[in-house]
């Protein structure tokens, strides 16, 4: 399996030529890896630590700066069951994060502390999905 950790420059580009100044959810799937793999010179390397709880850890460090930039949790749920998709693509954690624009997403993930705090991420993560997406009206059907 492809391990999608970070964005490559291909879709951070294609992320920042999309309007800046409306809504937008991001829909987070996140797969853990059983052992959290920091780099040899962090502080947190050696220290035995589920990918599960150093993720906890960027949660705790991004969730201010997450909400100084005006972002939400809209949902937060448990993966139960693949009906369509490949079967192992189980997640660990599902959510939806909303922020008032795609700049101030941006100006989250350029923030120095969320700078520092991403490596918990990256050491918690085996693969990811990060899909954006815009506010549409409501309906009654799928279509």
């Amino acid at each position: 399996m492809p391990h999608h950790i970070d964005p490559n420059r291909a879709q951070f580009d294609a992320f920042k030529d999309l309007p800046r100044d409306q809504p937008i959810e991001m829909l987070n799937l996140v797969q853990f890896k059983i052992h959290a793999e920091y780099p040899a010179d962090h502080p947190m390397h050696g220290q035995n630590l589920s990918g599960a709880d150093a993720y906890k850890n960027y949660g705790s460090e991004t969730g201010p700066i997450l909400q100084k930039v005006g972002g939400t949790i809209l949902w937060r749920g448990r993966c139960e069951s693949v009906l369509i998709g490949p079967d192992d693509e189980t997640w660990d954690a599902c959510f939806i994060a909303r922020y008032p624009n795609s700049g101030a997403f941006l100006a989250m993930v350029t923030d120095p502390d969320y700078q520092k705090a991403v490596v918990h991420r990256q050491a918690a993560v085996l693969t990811s999905r990060l899909i954006r997406h815009g506010t549409t009206t409501e309906g009654d059907t799928f279509g």
